[in-house]
């Protein structure tokens, strides 16, 4: 009986499943709806979000103004300690440029050269011809200075008359020291083109009283030019170098400087 009054009776059982389809439409269309608790909370840490940055900035702030004092305080001692450094570098200066070392004592004594020479006395050719000719006189067992009589006199004077002539024959016989040089030449061509042994010949080609040729070789000097490099042995007296450099640069073909690389005497 009850049961058939509930089923003609107008009552909505499920209303809580269309509100709660309601709801999920409008949340999907707008967003979730927003408790009042929670909307405070969120006001809150958005009021709260600005305050925390600026106190964070404020300490990273204070942190680089205390590294810059430090740093101005380093600074501040390194120039500290360069001025130290010029003051003492300028002292030291100023030491060294006022020191003057005092010259060390001769330990010998040097004699000029115009009193050496004229202690040494060199016996003049006079005297040696003098000498020599009075050792071959006391080499002869002939006594020419203990006779009295005129006869043994004038042998005497024929004796040494004869001695004096023999010793000037021997002198004169004798042959004398010939000074001689050795030199080394350069002698330069044109070009590359030169022909070289030709050079050489047109050189040894030049013959002299005095003069001996010896060996020679090419030297290179550079793109692809090499000079020749020849010896040569000359008397002083007979050949001069300037002499031999006219004759070797007349050949002006091939020639075209000469120079003295060595020069020794013997």
């Amino acid at each position: 009986m009850a049961a058939s009054f509930l089923m003609h009776d107008k009552i909505w059982f499920d209303k809580f499943k269309y509100d709660d389809a309601e709801k999920r439409y409008y949340e999907q269309m707008n967003g979730p709806v927003i408790s009042p608790s929670c909307q405070e909370s969120v006001s809150n840490a958005s009021s709260a979000g600005p305050a925390g940055d600026q106190s964070e900035l404020v300490t990273r702030i204070a942190s680089l103004e205390a590294e810059n004092q430090n740093l101005r305080s380093v600074v501040t001692d390194l120039q500290l300690a360069i001025s130290r450094l010029e003051t003492r570098l300028c002292v030291l200066e100023k030491a060294s440029t006022s020191y003057h070392p005092s010259p060390t004592p001769p330990t010998q004594k040097v004699q000029p050269l115009a009193t050496l020479s004229r202690k040494v006395e060199l016996p003049s050719a006079s005297t040696k011809k003098v000498e020599s000719v009075a050792e071959d006189e006391d080499d002869d067992d002939i006594d020419l200075f203990g006779s009295d009589d005129e006869e043994d006199d004038q042998e005497a004077a024929r004796v040494r008359e004869e001695r004096l002539q023999q010793y000037a024959e021997k002198k004169s016989k004798k042959p004398g020291l010939i000074a001689k040089s050795s030199i080394l030449l350069d002698v330069k061509p044109w070009d590359d083109e030169t022909d070289m042994a030709k050079m050489e010949e047109c050189v040894r080609s030049i013959q002299m009283d005095g003069l001996v040729w010896g060996g020679s070789k090419l030297v290179p000097v550079g793109y692809g030019i090499k000079k020749l490099q020849i010896q040569c042995v000359v008397e002083d007296d007979k050949v001069g170098t300037d002499i031999l450099e006219e004759e070797i640069t007349k050949f002006e073909d091939h020639v075209q400087s000469v120079d003295i690389a060595a020069f020794n005497k013997i």
